[in-house]
């Protein structure tokens, strides 16, 4: 039996006890708990498999987030180390130092990677948050209006910050152009230091350091891809041979594709064009060569050197030019020796006759 049924069977009644104030204060009784725990132990017994299956979703859904995100880390940087393996082994072969910069493409792949790990982590845990939420019953929709909202608002306030990631990655995405290369961004131009998602690093000509944003990069001219192009102009006398010109012009290609380091800077054999343009007292003969990229101007340099010394050696005159100095006729004048006449020499000389004065003439008088 109970302890209330035996209290109640014995006549015992709980009896109110007086409050400090003299007022009397209802004490609950031992029924009174223990419907109470008996409430309480029920609607436990009611909910216990409902909490039971949200914990055990709540922690399904995190662990399934968190391996999935070691997982496609883990597989993100197998694929950059991939990369950069196989550039390191390109560039052990001959045409390493040709074709691939190993720095350049050790940040653009390790650009790449942190911009895929970012993405794929923000995508897992994002998802596995709302559906964390959504296991709560709670409703995604307000929520889900007020983040687009916010991110409108933060996107519009920023939007430059966003526009110079985005072209970064794009950028970046495309090889567009790395570390080494030499470009004209427009803004600046110069040789790739660093290459940012939000920052380009470039270094000038006199050493100066530009920092260029990939937002403000509207077109990128890269003179470090494929191929370069060098060509000298040679400027000689309108009657030159040009059989004579032609053939020093020829020996003088094909002696410099023979020499180191030359050899392996052409990447096509120097071609005479031709002429490029005649005038009354010159023409200009077009010189070209392909080269390696980024190399048209040491190339330039070596065969204007080259074109001088065998154009002296043959006797063959370079003119033209802003600062030409006008050539003198080799005839000479015959009578630039010779002495002006004197007036005095001869009293009855033209000369005489033609500077002395003309004397004034008298007019007759009237009815003479």
């Amino acid at each position: 039996m109970s302890l209330p049924a035996v209290l109640l069977a014995a006549g015992a009644s709980p009896s109110p006890s007086p409050s400090p104030s003299g007022t009397t204060a209802t004490v609950p009784s031992l029924q009174d708990a223990q419907e109470s725990a008996t409430n309480a132990a029920s609607w436990v017994e009611q909910n216990w498999s409902t909490w039971l299956a949200m914990g055990l979703q709540i922690l399904l859904v995190l662990v399934v987030a968190i391996a999935l995100r070691a997982v496609v880390r883990r597989a993100i940087t197998k694929l950059i180390d991939r990369m950069t393996r196989s550039v390191q082994a390109v560039d052990g072969s001959a045409l390493g130092g040709l074709l691939v910069n190993v720095e350049r493409r050790r940040q653009r792949a390790a650009a790449i990677g942190s911009v895929l790990r970012s993405v794929a982590s923000f995508l897992i845990l994002g998802t596995a948050a709302l559906m964390i939420l959504s296991t709560f019953r709670i409703n995604l929709a307000p929520l889900l209006a007020s983040a687009g909202v916010a991110g409108v608002a933060i996107g519009f306030g920023a939007r430059n910050l966003v526009t110079d990631f985005l072209s970064g990655v794009f950028m970046i995405l495309e090889d567009q152009y790395g570390v080494g290369d030499v470009i004209d961004a427009g803004v600046a131009s110069g040789e790739v230091i660093e290459v940012g998602l939000r920052v380009t690093k470039l270094r000038g000509d006199n050493g100066e350091i530009w920092y260029v944003r990939n937002g403000e990069v509207k077109r990128i001219g890269n003179l470090s891809q494929g191929w370069a192009t060098a060509g000298v102009d040679v400027t000689v006398k309108a009657n030159e041979d040009l059989d004579r010109l032609k053939a020093t012009l020829d020996e003088v290609a094909e002696k410099m594709s023979k020499e180191e380091p030359w050899n392996e800077l052409l990447w096509s054999p120097i071609e005479v064009l031709g002429l490029d343009s005649v005038l009354l007292d010159s023409m200009v003969v077009r010189v070209s060569a392909r080269t390696m990229p980024g190399k048209s101007l040491a190339v330039e340099r070596e065969l204007r050197w080259r074109i001088k010394r065998a154009f002296d050696a043959a006797s063959i005159r370079i003119v033209g030019g802003a600062t030409a100095v006008p050539e003198e006729d080799e005839t000479p004048d015959p009578t630039a020796a010779m002495a002006a006449p004197s007036v005095y020499s001869n009293a009855d000389s033209p000369q005489v006759a033609a500077a002395s004065p003309i004397a004034p003439q008298r007019s007759a008088a009237p009815g003479k």
